[in-house]
């Protein structure tokens, strides 16, 4: 989807004054269609705006949400899902699809990793959101009112930032009250053929905070899932396929997209890692390592070393866990607190 600097600046100056832009306004109108709308974010000198697509079809059925780009370095998912709206259209879809191409506008067009060049803040840390809050607080906000509340299913597509190095998974939240919604979204990431599926507890009360996109949707209920996908802040033509394989098969087994270029519509098996181990960066330096995402490691292993400025080699980094490396920090700089590495097994 390419909308011009103009269009925007037009359309951010309507929308104001325009119900009719709203999400449920537009699923609302009658026939099949689609609609690209804006919606506006207004913050003294930082305004901005979501993109968001809304396709509808002849027939009834889900609401299906996609959201991409909620951090705007993470690039496999938002080129994955610019190729699906240009693929995808009304005649072909039961029920609707509403599409976010681009969540944090500003971090996209800034090259800005994890946070939004506006206010310092991450999007994905935001959920639900805040009307009157900053402008990140406005798109969380925005996105769980306008997008999230009117969803069946929500995907949210994330990859490996900047400085990130991932394996692809696909993961849902294991909330074992809502059984439902959870068999329901074990059953899409297995559909999606993603190999390693990772199941996350959930442990929060329905007042807490979720932070998350896809936790806030399913705080609320509805069935939720993410892919994750890509690393190191670059476009991998295989990772944007992946993703673009994946939603098509979600979308079919949901009911609401045929695909038909599939050559073998059998679901293979994947391997479920419902067990994670956090390792925190000790203190900050320099690290080595020669593990990449989707090694195994054994428990006790020495995963890499942390170095002073100067080479004085500080501390060494020990697995605590059999597992595989789902994710890692793949770049030299490491600061204390951060996610050194997240190790996925199966218990």
């Amino acid at each position: 989807m390419k909308v011009s600097k103009a269009a925007v600046l037009s359309l951010l100056a309507m929308a104001s004054s325009l119900s009719s832009q709203q999400v449920k306004s537009v699923m609302n109108n009658e026939g099949r269609f689609r609609k690209d709308i804006i919606l506006p974010i207004k913050s003294g000198q930082s305004d901005t705006y979501i993109p968001v697509t809304i396709i509808k079809g002849k027939e009834k059925g889900p609401v299906f949400s996609i959201v991409a780009g909620i951090h705007g370095y993470e690039y496999p998912p938002v080129i994955a899902v610019q190729e699906l709206l240009r693929e995808i259209s009304p005649e072909s879809v039961r029920g609707t699809l509403i599409i976010i191409p681009i969540a944090n506008i500003e971090a996209f067009k800034k090259r800005t990793p994890f946070i939004s060049p506006l206010d310092q803040k991450n999007l994905n840390n935001a959920f639900p959101g805040s009307p009157d809050g900053s402008p990140t607080e406005q798109i969380a906000h925005l996105i769980t009112k306008e997008v999230i509340s009117n969803s069946d299913i929500f995907l949210d597509i994330h990859g490996g930032d900047a400085s990130e190095d991932l394996m692809p998974f696909v993961c849902y939240y294991n909330r074992s009250d809502a059984p439902e919604q959870t068999a329901s979204a074990y059953e899409l990431s297995v559909q999606s053929q993603i190999p390693y599926v990772v199941s996350y507890p959930y442990t929060i009360t329905g007042k807490e905070p979720a932070k998350y996109a896809f936790k806030q949707a399913v705080q609320q209920g509805i069935t939720a899932l993410s892919i994750e996908a890509g690393k190191l802040g670059n476009v991998q033509e295989d990772q944007v396929a992946l993703i673009k394989n994946a939603v098509y098969r979600m979308l079919e087994h949901s009911g609401i997209y045929t695909f038909k270029k599939y050559t073998d519509k059998e679901t293979s098996k994947v391997t479920l890692l419902n067990r994670q181990e956090y390792i925190r960066v000790p203190q900050s330096g320099i690290f080595y390592s020669r593990f990449k995402s989707g090694d195994t490691v054994k428990k006790n292993q020495t995963l890499g070393f942390i170095t002073d400025e100067f080479g004085t080699r500080k501390q060494d980094i020990i697995a605590p866990a059999d597992g595989i490396i789902l994710y890692k920090i793949g770049t030299p700089p490491v600061n204390q607190g951060e996610t050194l590495f997240c190790i996925g097994y199966n218990q």
